[in-house]
């Protein structure tokens, strides 16, 4: 029979969560969250032999009429020298003791676990009574730059084709930092690209609230970065610093002039100013689990991974239930949600295959 990890947890205000590892486990998150239907608790967790406590966001929502779920997103976070195999009991340990404090109608609760595995090595195992949800959350596979070294020395980690693209971008495109002054053509650009790629997005009130909320909290800095060719936006990118990470959030980019390499002029320059505020890492925050040509997002992979740093993977989303019938019909509706946008976005990519083999055709 395994110890007990977790000695006890209380509720606590949300600003306790300020110091979070996590921008994902923030006060700064968790009032963005707030604005968007999301119930937010926040607590403190004393952990066995550890004097430190630590923070823990939570967040419910109600799916339907009687039923909720509640979400951990890089959570919990433990005390340093926590020992690896005592990570799930911690999990466990977190998800029943958080069940008193929710809404009655909570079916079950998802843990997107903060822990790490790196380069070719499998993520961290998840383990019984927790089952694999149909979707991540959060993206559990993402590339880490280090920014210590100098400038010129992170450039040359790059494959040399990203260093040219990122000279050629520079030249060919003009970039600005308009921040929130410029959410409505960034905006513009991201529906753009999600009819192309066939993904999802927020309403434009999502980006601005995130803005909003930005603005009022010590130590985040939300900033939106423009390319422009010949006065005409061509793609933007919005990326959080936050002490010493800069995260990368969103991209969007236009239809035309993809040949003039705006992506990357963006990205640098966001490093670039990412090192000058004096972050240690850029976490480019989401790339498929491998290089596998096959997957729906294959062409992310190549574009984030040709930077260099570090490819890190997490073990994803987990859930554990509390009401079994109600969290194994969610699971499956969640299951086909997830094979059709899989399939939207592959019939976006061939479509776009066949447009830019039938361009060079000529």
């Amino acid at each position: 029979m395994e110890r007990n990890v977790l000695n006890k947890l209380t509720e606590a205000p949300l600003s306790d969560c300020e110091n979070a590892a996590s921008f994902l486990q923030s006060d700064f998150w968790g009032e963005f969250k707030a604005s968007f239907s999301w119930r937010v608790y926040a607590f403190h967790a004393a952990w066995i032999n550890f004097k430190e406590q630590t923070s823990l966001l939570v967040l419910y929502k109600k799916l339907l009429p009687g039923i909720g779920f509640a979400y951990v997103p890089w959570g919990p976070e433990l005390p340093e020298e926590f020992p690896a195999d005592s990570r799930n009991r911690a999990l466990l340990e977190t998800a029943r003791a958080v069940k008193p404090f929710l809404p009655a109608d909570t079916a079950f609760i998802r843990f997107d676990p903060a822990w790490f595995s790196a380069m070719n090595d499998a993520p961290p195992s998840i383990f019984k009574p927790f089952t694999r949800a149909a979707a991540d959350i959060q993206p559990p596979d993402t590339v880490i730059l280090d920014l210590d070294p100098p400038l010129d020395a992170i450039l040359a980690q790059m494959k040399p084709k990203w260093r040219y693209n990122i000279r050629l971008g520079g030249r060919k495109t003009c970039v600005s930092r308009p921040d929130a002054e410029g959410l409505d053509v960034f905006y513009a650009l991201f529906k753009e690209t999600a009819l192309r790629d066939g993904i999802a997005v927020h309403e434009s009130a999502y980006y601005k609230r995130l803005f909003d909320i930005a603005a009022l909290k010590t130590g985040i800095d939300m900033r939106l970065y423009l390319a422009e060719a010949d006065d005409k936006p061509v793609a933007g990118i919005i990326t959080l610093f936050r002490g010493k990470t800069a995260t990368y959030l969103y991209g969007a980019s236009s239809n035309a002039n993809r040949n003039l390499m705006a992506a990357y002029a963006l990205q640098w320059q966001a490093i670039h100013d990412a090192k000058e505020a004096g972050c240690a890492v850029y976490d480019l925050f989401g790339i498929p689990p491998d290089a596998s040509p096959s997957h729906p997002m294959a062409g992310l992979y190549l574009f984030k991974t040709g930077f260099g740093g570090r490819i890190i993977h997490r073990p994803g989303s987990w859930d554990y239930a509390y009401k079994l019938i109600p969290a194994a019909v969610f699971c499956t509706a969640e299951k086909f949600r997830k094979t059709f946008r899989d399939a939207k976005k592959r019939k976006s990519r061939r479509s776009r295959k066949e447009k830019d083999e039938a361009r060079t055709s000529y």
